[in-house]
């Protein structure tokens, strides 16, 4: 088996998980070479058979992963599946129909790349309202243009610390090869927080870009790779947006800790009241819906940083 497609899910929308599938089973790879693993992570809420019938891939799989949280699905995926190449999609991505067919053809091409994403463009089911359109990329779209980038190492030679590249892939639609997670597979979960239910903290994605490159391997952006990230309304609104800023931002911090790559120094627990405090008064969150997202996600960076 040349690829797996790894697909972890927690109580999915049957509309969004339809159009997910359907794009899997429209790709043009043919079929013999490759798998779809659907990860089932404590749903309580789930498809029954008759779902699949006219939307799931060949070489089509569910698995059961009883722990809550992205990583735990993640870590199942991987260990269920059989493809060298994996490519980890979520429940509201579709992928074009040549995403598998490129990504095979990419790393054929690049032999030092361990990790690489593309273009994620966004198919709202309402007009966004102007204010949201600054904060865009908390919502996993992606597009650095039209040129293909590629990393080269983990630490400048002019930095004191590691460097994330800034065009490293999101998990939507990362395609990775097995080798170079190794490290990653074989150690205990980072005591780090990821999805998990209805929390909206972030770092396995991040985690698993420092991990390929620490391995020694590169990370890479290929605007041949496009998908579609299906966005309901309720992900526009202000509170979901706030509660994602924060959560992302805390999580950011503690990721780059844990891998020496922050600049920043760790606080206190009252240098974090302190910084918050003055972020209410620079922010001025009651004042419109962008403000307190901004505020959410300043008081998320400080809270990342508190001292272990």
């Amino acid at each position: 088996m040349q690829l797996s497609v790894i697909i972890p899910t927690h109580n999915p929308h049957p509309g969004r998980l339809h159009r997910t599938l359907s794009g899997l089973r429209d790709q043009i790879l043919p079929a013999g070479g490759w798998e779809t693993v659907l990860v089932n992570n404590a749903s309580t809420d789930f498809p029954d058979a008759g779902f699949f019938a006219d939307c799931a891939p060949a070489n089509f799989s569910i698995v059961d992963e009883p722990q809550p949280g992205l990583t735990a699905a993640r870590r199942r995926g991987f260990a269920e599946a059989c493809g060298e190449t994996c490519v980890l999609v979520d429940d509201d991505n579709v992928l074009a129909r040549d995403y598998l067919a490129e990504a095979l053809r990419l790393f054929g091409a690049h032999a030092p790349v361990g990790a690489m994403g593309g273009k994620s463009a966004p198919e709202f089911t309402v007009e966004p309202p102007a204010w949201t359109h600054q904060f865009q990329d908390l919502l996993a779209l992606r597009n650095f243009g039209d040129r293909p980038l590629i990393s080269n190492g983990l630490r400048p030679a002019d930095s004191l610390h590691n460097r994330y590249p800034a065009f490293s892939p999101i998990g939507a639609g990362m395609v990775l090869r097995r080798a170079a997670i190794q490290g990653w597979l074989k150690a205990a979960a980072a005591p780090l927080p990821d999805r998990r239910g209805s929390e909206l903290s972030s770092s396995g994605d991040n985690d698993l870009v420092f991990s390929v490159l620490e391995a020694g391997w590169e990370v890479a952006y290929f605007p041949s790779l496009c998908l579609v990230h299906l966005i309901p309304a309720a992900r526009l609104e202000a509170d979901y947006l706030a509660r994602l800023n924060r959560g992302i931002q805390k999580s950011w911090m503690q990721v780059l800790l844990l891998h020496d790559a922050c600049p920043w120094p760790a606080l206190s627990p009252t240098g974090v009241a302190l910084r918050k405090g003055k972020a209410w008064f620079a922010h001025h969150p009651w004042t419109s819906s962008a403000a307190r997202v901004r505020y959410h996600g300043a008081c998320g960076h400080f809270e990342g940083r508190l001292r272990r």
